[in-house]
């Protein structure tokens, strides 16, 4: 959310562009529920023995988020936005906020819990006729900025930590990737409409549970980019049938979970002339290769579940993440990695493994190794029964790898150091009575009042320059076609080209505009203002202006340059007369391109061609 100040501070929203000037380390650990639960996903970070380093300075972060001082009240800016928010899309508010502790121990909270609260319950909205339900909108504090991990320490930045965030759950009524990928867009656009959210990348994050018949509920965190949703739900499913198939070709061989022991075998021996670099790195350095034998699992490991992701990935990735190891190696692959056939037969004597079954080996510390392989076997036990529900998290093409295990009810109790905020009918109609113009609404009154087509007003609306549009055309006598054109597919292609636009305030393009308007540049100059100033952040126009050197020459000056073209292509006019008009003006932009206007010059040219008798 665009709030002044944090959710339980008043320190600013703004991400740091300092150098930290403070530094702490901390370890979290677990901690029971009211009912002496302990959360699996508290469990399964606090495992993984990791420490926390944290960066801060004083502009954008006090003591609340160093939790050195209890939480001050809940911010009420953001309680206004999250209302708004939940009138728009007639969900019912609550009648008492109560603010709870999520307990997140991965680092990214300082207090090893995330501060959240439910603002409404229901709601819908329309999405191609459709109505879509909606189930809670909650406020929430924003975790901190991750800048860097090693083996054991993982690196947070506070500045982003407490900033107000609102969340937003469906009901499980979408039944198609792309319907997600509409839903979301919808959503965002709503929340756009109110004009009180912050924009950019990073400011919106999509959390996907993805479920099919028989398989598990997964949820997928973090996806930032609107354009993948429909990509990783679709490769979910793909991955989940994927693993049902696994699960009915386990049950048709006979395999059971029982079968598969924790009996891990050190076969260093096998591989102590190896010429498989990461083995023999690994011996040499004192470490030992474990093996564990998965019965009537030959060939399972290598099945491909989506593009760029095997079951032996999942595999990986659980020993990864329990056994804090690179990687693992499995008979499904070998002969690979220099690892040769003799080595792999004698692997497969000393295990003396069946026909169907299949080996997993890794080289690490013993306690790390362990670790990792009893997460490798606990995996498999998993495929026998099926999909497991699981957290995972999604890369930039769509690909999914295990986060964690799903969190339980165990995670959630009750924040004792914020009082309830009642919700008065009164402060609620006021709200109603102040609710932004809908997408629909401003779509349609942009059109008839400034005359737009369904392209132009359409792409503003859609931009974060509706607003300044309106300021700009009620201000200045350009066309509004040119102005909306330039608000939106002038900037996206400099977007595209690499140039920042996003430091652009309104009162910025307002002056660009009115210097179009005033005559002191030309609008072919536009986009080389915008490179310049969305270049130089701290920049004015008057700084642009003397760095360019655009200024717009006077018509007395294009009058005397036209008259030397003319001069100077007597015989080209003579021959063409008004055909040479094209060439000629092609001349004078080439030199002059910013600092005429285009229009005027050529109606001057025309005319001086003329009256040549051309």
């Amino acid at each position: 959310m665009a709030t002044s100040q944090k959710l339980f501070c008043a320190c600013k929203t703004e991400l740091s562009t300092l150098d930290p000037e403070i530094t702490f380390y901390r370890r979290l650990r677990p901690a029971q529920s009211e009912f002496g639960e302990v959360d699996p996903a508290a469990i399964f970070e606090f495992k993984k023995g990791r420490g926390f380093l944290y960066e801060a300075d004083r502009k954008t972060t006090c003591l609340v988020e160093m939790d050195e001082e209890p939480p001050h009240r809940l911010n009420e800016e953001a309680v206004d936005i999250c209302l708004t928010a939940a009138l728009m899309v007639d969900a019912t508010p609550v009648d008492e906020i109560h603010v709870m502790r999520k307990i997140v121990i991965d680092g990214s909270n300082t207090t090893g819990f995330q501060r959240t609260c439910i603002i409404a319950l229901g709601g819908e909205i329309e999405v191609d006729s459709i109505k879509v339900q909606l189930q809670t909108m909650c406020l929430e504090e924003d975790a901190a900025r991750k800048t860097g991990e090693d083996e054991l320490t993982t690196r947070y930045q506070l500045d982003r930590l407490c900033i107000p965030l609102i969340e937003i759950a469906t009901a499980p009524v979408i039944y198609t990737p792309k319907d997600a990928e509409k839903v979301a867009l919808a959503l965002g656009r709503i929340l756009r409409d109110s004009k009180r959210m912050k924009r950019g990348l990073g400011t919106i994050r999509q959390d996907l549970n993805v479920s099919i018949k028989e398989g598990g509920l997964t949820e997928i965190k973090g996806v930032q980019d609107l354009g993948l949703v429909s990509t990783v739900v679709a490769f979910e499913v793909q991955r989940q049938v994927a693993l049902l198939k696994i699960r009915d070709e386990l049950a048709r061989r006979g395999a059971r979970r029982e079968d598969l022991s924790k009996d891990f075998i050190d076969v260093t021996s096998v591989f102590t002339r190896t010429r498989c670099n990461v083995i023999e790195q690994a011996i040499q350095n004192g470490q030992r290769v474990l093996a564990v034998t998965l019965p009537k699992f030959r060939g399972i490991l290598g099945c491909e579940l989506i593009p760029g992701l095997r079951f032996g990935t999942e595999l990986a990735d659980y020993a990864k993440f329990y056994g804090r190891v690179g990687g693992i190696f499995h008979t499904d692959e070998l002969p690979a990695y220099e690892i040769s056939l003799e080595e792999l037969d004698k692997l497969k004597q000393t295990l003396h493994i069946g026909e169907d079954d299949a080996i997993v080996f890794l080289a690490a510390e013993e306690e790390n190794a362990l670790d990792a392989l009893r997460a490798v076997v606990e995996r498999a036990k998993q495929a026998v029964d099926g999909v497991p529900k699981e957290t995972r998290g999604a890369t930039p093409d769509g690909v999914t790898h295990y986060s964690r295990p799903r969190p339980g009810a165990a995670r959630m109790y009750p924040e004792t150091d914020v009082p309830p905020l009642p919700i008065s009918r009164e402060y609620l109609a006021v709200l109603r009575g102040k609710l932004p113009e809908s997408r629909a609404v401003k779509l349609t009154r942009l059109m008839r009042l400034y005359d737009l087509n369904d392209k132009l007003a359409t792409q503003l609306v859609d931009s974060e320059y509706d607003d300044v549009f309106e300021r700009i055309a009620n201000d200045t006598r350009l066309a509004t076609s040119f102005l909306a054109a330039t608000l939106t597919e002038t900037l996206k292609s400099l977007k595209r080209e690499g140039f920042g636009v996003e430091p652009f305030s309104e009162d910025m393009l307002l002056e660009l505009f009115k210097s179009v308007d005033e005559g002191m540049i030309a609008k072919e100059a536009i986009p080389e203002f915008l490179r310049w100033l969305g270049s130089h952040e701290e920049a004015e126009m008057r700084d642009a202006l003397e760095a360019l050197g655009l200024q717009m020459i006077s018509s007395s000056e294009v009058e005397t340059i036209v008259d030397q073209i003319v001069q100077a292509n007597e015989e080209l006019i003579r021959q063409r007369g008004l055909s040479a008009l094209s060439p000629l003006m092609g001349v004078i932009m080439k030199t002059y391109r910013g600092r005429v206007d285009a229009k005027k010059t050529s109606q001057i040219l025309k005319e001086k061609i003329a009256s040549r008798g051309g």
